[in-house]
């Protein structure tokens, strides 16, 4: 992503007048290749962190530690993968996702190549939770980001074909990791998925720039001192923003819940007396209902029938429900059924999440928005899991548990419900920007290659459908 900063300049500092950019995004071409490395590495980071649980009891063994302990390796990665999220969107912003995603990748292997070497609880939440969470950061904001750049009409279709990568991730994932545990115990596993986590920098290098014409504009100042620089790269002005600061808050609580079966789901079937095999097979089969979540909620919201906030509302309350009923499941074949229905909606509203995004804040903030968005909402990463464990401590079983995550994501929808316009139909309206003075508009070669300047036609800046009522 080139920034209007970032155009050629003349020896007077005025901008070139000549750029090449596309009018809208192109629903398309190269854009199909930026959703197949989204899906390896939502794959590769989600998939991952979604099996972890088949790790967590063996460490909970081979160290001795408590349940709660143990579950702060997995939070303080979700956490540092989200609250680092803005790094990577303003390092993203500066030198482009390419090579930003492709030093996350590095990152993440790194993380549990070291990982495969501790003696200690710390070794663990410092290799896999900060520098495994750090890659993983830097290369979820950029993917998610260039994959809403390239769609526009596809956009929700197109996200949830990328996230489908999770689905088939933790129906592989879930039972390999039980294998390779047996085979070469929990250390050789690690060296194993360390392998695995590598292939992220390939699947950077596949993300291509592109140049929308929302990008232009956005003001230049070019004698911005170092704060207006930091809250301008960083896009600070977004905290000030309603709709997008609930859509935090609601976001924030699903996601306090949304990690915990990842966790605990395992540990909960291992307690009613199931094998490790049976056990991991419930989250492969989550994983399944999952991909097919993903498919169906992208379809559906593509075809405008409802509005996305509608349909986010409707996917997390169902999820709510699903969690708050694995207490029920004493029976394989019920809890097997609540983990289809869990893997299922809680697949359709990730899709939905992202592409709703634009709607609230405009495609020109997205790396952005999307940054801030998952910094902040890494509160309840970082507190739902072990908030969970000292449940289950303290209750000496994991039912309260999953009542509480549950509490958690229907929270959220009612959250969700106060959005601005929220029981209005679906429309849209896109006003124009306004360049700021003493900057000199470049005009603009499409990508159809139609000449254009934006000082004689209506730039859209972003869907007002979320925002505040006049």
């Amino acid at each position: 992503m080139r920034r209007p900063q970032d155009l050629e300049s003349t020896d007077h500092g005025t901008v070139s007048p000549m750029l090449v950019v596309h009018p809208e995004p192109p629903d398309g071409g190269w854009g199909w290749m930026v959703v197949l490395a989204a899906f390896f590495q939502s794959a590769l980071v989600f998939g991952v962190i979604r099996s972890f649980g088949v790790f967590f009891m063996e460490f909970v063994g081979y160290f001795g530690e408590l349940s709660w302990r143990v579950s702060w390796i997995t939070s303080i990665g979700i956490a540092v993968q989200q609250f680092a999220s803005p790094v990577g969107s303003a390092l993203s912003t500066q030198y482009g996702a390419r090579p930003v995603v492709m030093t996350g990748g590095f990152l993440s292997g790194l993380g549990m190549l070291l990982a495969s070497f501790a003696t200690c609880l710390t070794h663990l939440y410092l290799s896999i939770g900060l520098l495994s969470g750090f890659g993983w950061a830097l290369v979820v904001t950029p993917s998610v980001a260039s994959v809403s750049r390239y769609f526009k009409k596809r956009r929700t279709f197109a996200t949830g074909l990328a996230f489908t990568g999770v689905g088939l991730s933790s129906f592989a994932f879930s039972p390999l990791f039980q294998l390779l545990v047996d085979t070469y115990a929990w250390r050789g596993a690690l060296l194993v998925v360390a392998g695995m986590s590598f292939n992220l920098v390939v699947c950077g290098a596949l993300i291509r720039p592109l140049t929308l014409k929302e990008d232009l504009a956005r003001p230049v100042n070019l004698n911005e001192n170092c704060l207006e620089k930091l809250s301008t790269l960083f896009d600070l002005p977004l905290l000030s923003h309603w709709p997008f600061m609930r859509f935090v808050l609601a976001v924030t609580l699903i996601n306090t819940g949304y990690f915990i079966p990842y966790v605990h789901l395992v540990a909960q079937a291992r307690e009613l007396r199931y094998d490790e095999y049976q056990a991991a097979f419930l989250m492969s089969v989550a994983g399944v209902a999952d991909l097919c979540g993903r498919l169906l909620s992208g379809w559906l919201a593509d075809c405008r029938a409802f509005r996305l906030v509608h349909i986010l509302v409707a996917w997390t309350s169902l999820t709510g429900i699903s969690l708050a009923l694995v207490p029920l499941g004493h029976s394989y074949p019920v809890l097997m059924a609540i983990s289809i229905c869990y893997g299922f909606f809680s697949g359709a509203l990730t899709p939905v999440v992202f592409s709703i995004l634009p709607e609230i804040v405009g495609i020109g903030r997205i790396f952005s928005s999307l940054g801030l968005l998952q910094m902040m909402e890494s509160i309840g990463g970082l507190l739902g899991a072990p908030f969970s464990g000292w449940l289950k401590d303290m209750t000496g079983d994991y039912t309260a548990s999953f009542l509480a995550a549950g509490a958690f994501l229907l929270a959220g929808s009612l959250v969700l419900v106060t959005l601005p316009n929220f029981s209005s139909c679906l429309g849209s309206s896109t006003p124009s920007c306004q360049v700021e003075a003493g900057v000199e508009p470049a005009t603009v070669i499409l990508a159809s290659g139609e000449l254009s300047c934006p000082q004689n036609r209506d730039w859209p800046a972003r869907s007002q459908d979320l925002q505040e009522p006049a």
